[in-house]
């Protein structure tokens, strides 16, 4: 069956939002999601949106999505996408949805000048296999650092 990808829309906020918690409970972490459908419409599709995001379905039914933001780096001199979230359900993987995702991402790069996609994968996801048949290359020299809750709120004081 075809996979077709489309942008999502404010009405798709419930669904990004389901998306988003089923991908919180596959990487261990099922309380993480604290966003709602409510605030992912405001925020993705308001006046300001700090998000994109793709959806992926197979027979007119979503099976997966795949949320961005922007980036810009000083040493490609253009803006790229940071793949926040990447979900395909259990069922629909290994049928082409992931790579029809990163396509339309990697076509919305082609088409506005926009030089690189990046992307985080946990150590333990056998999807990182998948990033790397396609072309992406784990950056071995770089570690994810992240500031949050307490300590970001105690270096704001300071």
């Amino acid at each position: 069956m075809t996979v077709t990808v489309r942008p999502a829309t404010v009405a798709d906020a419930g669904l990004l939002h389901r998306f988003s918690k089923d991908l919180a409970r596959f990487e261990d972490e099922p309380d993480a999601v604290k966003a709602t459908p409510e605030s992912l419409a405001r925020d993705g599709f308001g006046p300001d949106p700090k998000f994109a995001a793709l959806i992926a379905e197979r027979g007119g039914q979503p099976v997966g999505f795949a949320l961005y933001t922007f980036n810009y780096s000083v040493w490609t001199g253009a803006r790229g996408i940071f793949v926040e979230d990447i979900w395909v359900e259990p069922g629909a993987r290994r049928g082409g949805v992931a790579r029809a995702l990163m396509r339309a991402l990697a076509q919305a790069c082609a088409a506005n000048g926009w030089r690189r996609i990046d992307l985080n994968v946990l150590d333990w996801n056998p999807a990182r296999g998948f990033y790397e048949r396609l072309g992406f290359r784990w950056q071995r020299t770089w570690l994810a650092y992240r500031l949050q809750g307490e300590a970001l709120e105690q270096l704001a004081r300071q």
